[in-house]
């Protein structure tokens, strides 16, 4: 199963060489997971109020595969590949039609108001899990 969510790349995403600035796929795939979680019903800022749990990338692993210019329509696809106690890893992928241009695996850990780890409730383990 995977989440799917289309991005336009504009020209402040882009360098001086007019492809996309390699930091900015970090905040499309930010963007991709944001849209992953809301989609399966998680009101994040919710989750914050109600338990204290907040998500926080702890590991990323990134290939910058093709460039990608302005005026590109990409999108960016989110599978989940394992969820544990307190973490969630996920695969993403950002391509232009048929062409890969970057590819992240990322893991998220939940973190309690205190910043120290926090298991995630049983609830919400189920409906990432379904997601």
């Amino acid at each position: 199963m995977s989440h799917r969510f289309e991005i336009r790349v504009y020209y402040e995403d882009t360098d001086l060489a007019g492809i996309v600035y390699y930091a900015n796929y970090l905040k499309f795939i930010e963007r991709a997971r944001t849209e992953w979680v809301r989609g399966l019903g998680i009101d994040q800022s919710r989750l914050k109020s109600e338990t204290g749990i907040v998500f926080a990338v702890r590991r990323l692993e990134a290939d910058y595969l093709t460039p990608a210019r302005f005026d590109d329509l990409l999108t960016v696809e989110t599978r989940l590949l394992e969820i544990g106690g307190a973490r969630i890893t996920l695969e993403q992928e950002v391509r232009r039609g048929e062409t890969a241009c970057f590819g992240a695996r990322v893991q998220l850990v939940a973190l309690s108001d205190t910043g120290r780890p926090a298991r995630l409730p049983a609830e919400l383990r189920e409906v990432l899990a379904r997601g």
